[in-house]
């Protein structure tokens, strides 16, 4: 029995790799580490793709088809400097159900939406950027991936990988794994978010000062409504934080403000 066990064992641990698409540690370009990463590209988009079809059943687009190629054209110009060039991103206004959801989310895949409320707070192009390019980081660093490995665990994620039929058991995964992107990412993934979207709007031409002038937006919406995903705040010191480390990031240099608001040396994000 026990050596019936073992052979069991090892055939399960020879034949998950191919499984959940694990090729040992690889790495990314967007976060600069070597990761493991349970599910393969192509599992990816396949599990985005079944999301998204839940999205459009859950959200209506945004009827205005020049306000739906402005955002395209925007995101477009981020998508190009991205560091990962194996998905097709995807933009789409969403209409928002409730007029206080100042949101945006990213699906595994390159599928990115942002509500019509948000878009019409956006000062400029420059902030829409911001917002957009936030959403491509979390995608660029596999943050979404990561996210739904660790909150549903790969068995549902196959389910999800390996169907798109919209049957009661994958419908209730697609929906879990929607409610789980809507909501905070981790505080590092946020920064990390952060850090990448003022690299990626300096690269695709836009001001990253806009990064700024969005999270300060975002700070001031909350007190309207409920806390939605997009940049979601703990907590005053974690906004200060995240504004001092973006400001660094911007003008290259820390002011005093910046300064006294960053962790310690060492801690983490």
């Amino acid at each position: 029995m026990k050596n019936l066990f073992l052979r069991t064992l090892l055939v399960l641990l020879l034949f998950m790799p191919a499984v959940y698409g694990l090729v040992g540690e690889k790495y990314n370009k967007a976060t600069k580490r070597d990761e493991l990463i349970l599910v393969s590209t192509q599992q990816e988009k396949k599990i985005g793709a079944a999301i998204a079809k839940q999205v459009a059943k859950k959200f209506k687009d945004v009827d205005d088809p020049l306000l739906q190629k402005r955002i395209a054209q925007i995101g477009e110009r981020i998508a190009e400097v991205s560091d990962r060039e194996d998905v097709i991103y995807r933009f789409k206004v969403l209409k928002a159900k409730n007029p206080n959801n100042y949101n945006a989310f990213a699906l595994p895949g390159g599928y990115i939406y942002i509500f019509d409320t948000l878009v019409k707070k956006a000062r400029n192009d420059d902030e829409i950027a911001a917002i957009l390019a936030h959403e491509l980081a979390h995608i660029a660093a596999k943050h979404s991936i990561k996210k739904l490995q660790t909150t549903m665990g790969l068995n549902a994620l196959v389910i999800l990988g390996i169907t798109m039929r919209t049957d009661p058991r994958t419908f209730s995964k697609a929906m879990d794994a929607l409610n789980h992107l809507m909501v905070a990412y981790s505080r590092e993934a946020e920064v990390e978010a952060d850090v990448l979207s003022v690299r990626y709007m300096k690269e695709a031409g836009f001001n990253p000062e806009a990064v700024i002038s969005v999270l300060e937006l975002m700070h001031n919406l909350r007190r309207k409504g409920p806390l939605m995903r997009y940049l979601y705040y703990r907590s005053h010191p974690y906004m200060s934080e995240r504004l001092a480390r973006i400001k660094t990031e911007v003008h290259g240099k820390t002011d005093f403000d910046s300064f006294i608001n960053l962790p310690e040396r060492g801690a983490d994000f």
